[in-house]
């Protein structure tokens, strides 16, 4: 089945918003390095990776199932940031739009009957539920060390 021009526009939007996802991690990564909180710009850093990551995902499927794909122009990021914390709560509730995109696009795939593209993205479904409980874990972390255990944080996300 080659992939409806519906479906084809979907995932061309959605390539779009992982790439812009993929920029908005790296500016704030180069925000929380400018911040010199390297554990925090080192985690932010792998998260701009995993979203490109799932732009080439996206590409390669739709490209192996004959959909129109295009790269399209991506949208200038933010570059200046609040706290600590409002920054991973932005994180979390980007996570959840982000869930909705994919939601929406599984509906698509149901309306157009094209089962293989919502079995597919039943693994970027399972994927949003793990990326926001991680965003939401790391805000609840970071309130709960306040100021004087922000460090401690940061030392533990630059594990990632």
């Amino acid at each position: 089945m080659i992939l409806s021009k519906k479906l084809s526009e979907a995932f061309n939007a959605q390539v779009n918003a992982e790439m812009w996802s993929s920029n908005l991690y790296l500016s704030m990564s180069v925000h929380f390095q400018k911040l010199g909180l390297n554990g925090f710009a080192h985690w932010m850093k792998k998260q701009a990776e995993e979203e490109m990551e799932h732009a080439h995902k996206m590409i390669d499927f739709a490209i192996d199932r004959g959909g129109d794909i295009t790269i399209g122009q991506i949208n200038v990021v933010p570059t200046a940031w609040g706290s600590v914390t409002e920054l991973f709560e932005h994180v979390y509730k980007h996570e959840c739009y982000v869930s909705e995109l994919i939601d929406k696009m599984v509906d698509i795939a149901e309306e157009e009957k094209d089962h293989a593209s919502r079995d597919f993205l039943f693994w970027f479904v399972r994927e949003q539920v793990e990326e926001e409980a991680t965003a939401q874990g790391i805000v609840d972390k970071i309130k709960k060390a306040g100021d004087t255990g922000i460090f401690f944080v940061d030392s533990q996300l630059g594990q990632r």
